[in-house]
């Protein structure tokens, strides 16, 4: 062998030459690369995850029916609504359907909507029955006096105790007092004038009614005196 070719082997074999403690056994198999690391999805919006449950009409009914055995005022549709997660068009025509049903059926109840919202009554022809249960005998009515003064306040409101005093001619702060504490009646903000209290209807008074506002009280017209206006405008 000629010595350029000697050199040149010797040269070959020292580049390829691996040290002992990084040489692998012949039979070990190379690690395998990292698998790529998957990135977790995009979380949706609240608003897109978020569903609706899934209801069946008849689950629906029942569910209103439960709320309503409990309520101690009119309920509004929009707040069953958002209690079960319902369209309120959906809740408000179910609860048409329920009393349209409770009606026909002769049931002894009513479902009826009052003072803005919904709630069970007895029935009126059955009322003997019920203020013998409940009240057994006693009967706890309004005085004249307060019946006047609450009807100044249903139809001049929002109205101050002196200008009630003024319609009545007498003074009315007792009688006001009275029908607050009732609950009949509650503050709703002073007169920017002079800082008198001005009083307002409540929804117990709409319930007691029977009717859904104000708005629908008879006309008063026809029972007053042609000077009632004159009347009204002294102060006490």
């Amino acid at each position: 062998m000629r010595s350029e070719d000697l050199e040149g082997s010797l040269v070959a074999q020292a580049a390829a030459w691996v040290p002992p403690w990084v040489r692998r056994p012949a039979d070990e198999e190379l690690p395998e690369p990292p698998a790529a690391v998957e990135e977790p999805p995009a979380q949706q919006s609240e608003s897109e995850d978020r569903q609706l449950p899934e209801w069946r009409q008849e689950d629906l009914r029942s569910a209103i029916e439960a709320i309503l055995l409990v309520v101690d005022e009119p309920v509004p549709e929009i707040v069953l609504a958002q209690v079960l997660e319902r369209p309120t068009a959906e809740v408000a025509a179910t609860l048409a359907d329920l009393s349209v049903e409770y009606t026909n059926g002769r049931r002894g109840f009513d479902l009826r909507r009052v003072g803005g919202g919904w709630r069970l009554y007895t029935r009126p022809e059955y009322s003997q029955y019920v203020e013998r249960f409940v009240l057994d005998g006693q009967h706890v009515r309004l005085t004249q006096a307060a019946l006047e003064t609450l009807a100044v306040v249903a139809y001049k409101q929002p109205v101050t105790r002196s200008r009630v005093s003024a319609i009545r001619g007498v003074n009315c702060d007792g009688v006001i007092r009275t029908l607050t504490a009732r609950g009949l009646i509650e503050t709703c903000g002073a007169e920017p004038e002079n800082g008198a209290f001005l009083y307002r209807t409540t929804t117990l008074f709409l319930e007691k009614l029977g009717v859904d506002g104000v708005d629908q009280l008879p006309p008063l017209a026809p029972f007053l005196p042609d000077d009632v206006e004159e009347v009204a405008d002294v102060q006490y």
